[in-house]
Protein backbone atom coordinates (compact mmCIF):
# COMPACT_ATOMS: atom_id res chain seq x y z
CA UNK A 1 0.00 0.00 0.00
CA UNK A 2 1.24 3.55 -1.15
CA UNK A 3 1.89 6.05 2.05
CA UNK A 4 -0.18 8.81 1.87
CA UNK A 5 2.25 10.73 4.53
CA UNK A 6 4.79 11.12 1.86
CA UNK A 7 2.72 13.64 -0.05
CA UNK A 8 1.28 11.49 -3.35
CA UNK A 9 -0.01 13.02 -6.51
CA UNK A 10 -4.08 12.52 -6.21
CA UNK A 11 -3.62 10.43 -9.48
CA UNK A 12 -1.91 8.00 -7.72
CA UNK A 13 -4.39 7.27 -5.59
CA UNK A 14 -7.58 6.83 -7.92
CA UNK A 15 -7.79 3.67 -6.99
CA UNK A 16 -8.35 4.13 -3.21
CA UNK A 17 -11.74 5.35 -3.11
CA UNK A 18 -14.16 5.05 0.54
CA UNK A 19 -17.89 4.12 -0.41
CA UNK A 20 -20.33 5.91 1.22
CA UNK A 21 -23.96 6.39 0.06
CA UNK A 22 -23.08 10.06 -0.48
CA UNK A 23 -20.02 10.18 -2.42
CA UNK A 24 -21.90 10.04 -6.28
CA UNK A 25 -22.24 13.97 -5.11
CA UNK A 26 -18.85 14.31 -4.22
CA UNK A 27 -15.88 16.02 -6.24
CA UNK A 28 -13.61 12.97 -7.09
CA UNK A 29 -11.09 13.93 -4.74
CA UNK A 30 -13.65 13.94 -1.66
CA UNK A 31 -13.62 9.61 -1.42
CA UNK A 32 -10.23 9.78 -2.11
CA UNK A 33 -9.13 12.06 0.86
CA UNK A 34 -11.65 10.40 2.90
CA UNK A 35 -10.33 7.01 2.46
CA UNK A 36 -6.60 8.29 3.20
CA UNK A 37 -7.70 10.20 6.50
CA UNK A 38 -9.50 6.51 7.20
CA UNK A 39 -6.45 4.89 6.86
CA UNK A 40 -4.34 7.84 8.85
CA UNK A 41 -7.12 7.25 12.00
CA UNK A 42 -4.98 3.87 12.83
CA UNK A 43 -2.22 5.47 13.66
CA UNK A 44 -3.97 7.93 15.94
CA UNK A 45 -1.65 7.95 19.35
CA UNK A 46 -4.64 8.84 21.75
CA UNK A 47 -3.85 7.38 24.96
CA UNK A 48 -5.46 9.41 27.25
CA UNK A 49 -8.97 10.36 25.19
CA UNK A 50 -9.16 7.63 22.81
CA UNK A 51 -10.76 9.71 20.31
CA UNK A 52 -8.89 8.67 17.39
CA UNK A 53 -8.82 11.34 14.43
CA UNK A 54 -7.49 10.26 10.83
CA UNK A 55 -6.67 13.56 8.21
CA UNK A 56 -5.46 14.25 4.66
CA UNK A 57 -5.39 17.49 2.83
CA UNK A 58 -4.98 17.99 -0.94
CA UNK A 59 -2.62 20.82 -1.59
CA UNK A 60 -2.66 23.49 -4.64
CA UNK A 61 -0.20 21.12 -6.64
CA UNK A 62 -3.02 17.92 -6.25
CA UNK A 63 -0.89 16.09 -3.43
CA UNK A 64 -1.74 14.26 -0.41
CA UNK A 65 -0.48 14.64 2.81
CA UNK A 66 -1.85 12.60 6.10
CA UNK A 67 -2.13 12.84 9.39
CA UNK A 68 -3.28 11.75 12.95
CA UNK A 69 -3.72 13.12 16.53
CA UNK A 70 -1.23 12.70 18.70
CA UNK A 71 -1.94 13.36 22.56
CA UNK A 72 0.54 13.93 25.19
CA UNK A 73 0.13 13.65 29.32
CA UNK A 74 0.57 17.24 29.37
CA UNK A 75 -2.60 17.70 27.21
CA UNK A 76 -1.80 21.14 25.92
CA UNK A 77 1.18 19.69 23.74
CA UNK A 78 -1.15 17.50 21.91
CA UNK A 79 -1.90 18.47 18.50
CA UNK A 80 -4.88 17.72 16.15
CA UNK A 81 -4.91 15.32 12.96
CA UNK A 82 -5.49 18.66 10.67
CA UNK A 83 -1.94 19.88 12.10
CA UNK A 84 -0.03 17.06 11.84
CA UNK A 85 -1.18 16.61 7.72
CA UNK A 86 -0.96 20.29 6.96
CA UNK A 87 2.56 20.32 8.70
CA UNK A 88 3.76 17.12 6.41
CA UNK A 89 2.53 19.16 3.44
CA UNK A 90 4.71 21.96 4.45
CA UNK A 91 7.58 19.10 5.31
CA UNK A 92 6.54 18.33 1.83
CA UNK A 93 7.12 21.58 0.44
CA UNK A 94 3.68 22.45 0.18
CA UNK A 95 2.76 26.03 0.73
CA UNK A 96 -1.01 26.02 0.22
CA UNK A 97 -3.81 23.40 0.95
CA UNK A 98 -7.22 22.81 -0.96
CA UNK A 99 -8.99 20.85 1.12
CA UNK A 100 -8.26 19.38 4.56
CA UNK A 101 -10.15 16.00 5.10
CA UNK A 102 -11.02 14.26 8.83
CA UNK A 103 -12.20 11.00 9.69
CA UNK A 104 -13.46 9.93 12.60
CA UNK A 105 -15.19 6.40 13.21
CA UNK A 106 -19.19 6.44 14.65
CA UNK A 107 -21.68 9.30 13.57
CA UNK A 108 -20.14 12.35 16.06
CA UNK A 109 -18.46 14.60 13.86
CA UNK A 110 -15.64 16.62 14.96
CA UNK A 111 -15.19 20.77 14.29
CA UNK A 112 -11.78 22.03 13.65
CA UNK A 113 -10.55 23.70 16.99
CA UNK A 114 -9.64 27.58 16.44
CA UNK A 115 -5.92 26.47 16.12
CA UNK A 116 -6.50 24.38 13.21
CA UNK A 117 -9.24 27.33 11.52
CA UNK A 118 -5.94 29.57 11.81
CA UNK A 119 -3.40 27.36 10.21
CA UNK A 120 -5.75 26.54 7.50
CA UNK A 121 -6.40 30.03 6.93
CA UNK A 122 -2.50 30.36 6.50
CA UNK A 123 -2.24 27.66 4.37
CA UNK A 124 -4.85 28.57 2.15
CA UNK A 125 -5.16 31.21 -0.75
CA UNK A 126 -6.86 34.24 0.25
CA UNK A 127 -8.63 34.49 -2.49
CA UNK A 128 -9.68 31.06 -2.90
CA UNK A 129 -11.53 29.14 0.06
CA UNK A 130 -10.37 25.58 1.44
CA UNK A 131 -12.89 23.24 1.97
CA UNK A 132 -13.01 21.44 5.19
CA UNK A 133 -14.59 17.57 4.52
CA UNK A 134 -15.65 15.99 7.67
CA UNK A 135 -16.10 11.52 6.93
CA UNK A 136 -18.03 9.86 9.65
CA UNK A 137 -17.42 5.79 10.18
CA UNK A 138 -21.90 5.92 9.53
CA UNK A 139 -21.49 6.92 6.36
CA UNK A 140 -21.66 10.26 6.94
CA UNK A 141 -20.08 13.37 5.37
CA UNK A 142 -20.39 16.73 6.28
CA UNK A 143 -18.35 20.05 4.06
CA UNK A 144 -17.66 23.37 5.56
CA UNK A 145 -15.73 26.29 3.72
CA UNK A 146 -13.34 27.86 5.65
CA UNK A 147 -14.93 31.49 5.23
CA UNK A 148 -17.98 29.99 7.33
CA UNK A 149 -16.03 28.71 10.56
CA UNK A 150 -13.61 31.73 10.72
CA UNK A 151 -14.82 34.63 8.87
CA UNK A 152 -11.96 36.90 10.12
CA UNK A 153 -8.78 35.01 9.86
CA UNK A 154 -5.67 36.64 11.63
CA UNK A 155 -3.62 37.41 8.75
CA UNK A 156 -0.19 39.13 8.60
CA UNK A 157 -0.32 41.60 5.02
CA UNK A 158 3.71 41.31 4.73
CA UNK A 159 3.41 37.01 5.12
CA UNK A 160 0.87 37.12 1.89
Amino acid sequence: MQRADRGLPLSNLKNKRESSTQAENLPESVPILIAVAKEMLNRAYAPYSGYQVGAAVLTKDNRVYGGCNVENASYGLSICAERTAMAAAVVGGEKRIRIVTLYVEGDTAPMPCGACLQWMAELSDEGEDCEIVIGCGSGRIIRHHLHDLLPRPFRLKQNR
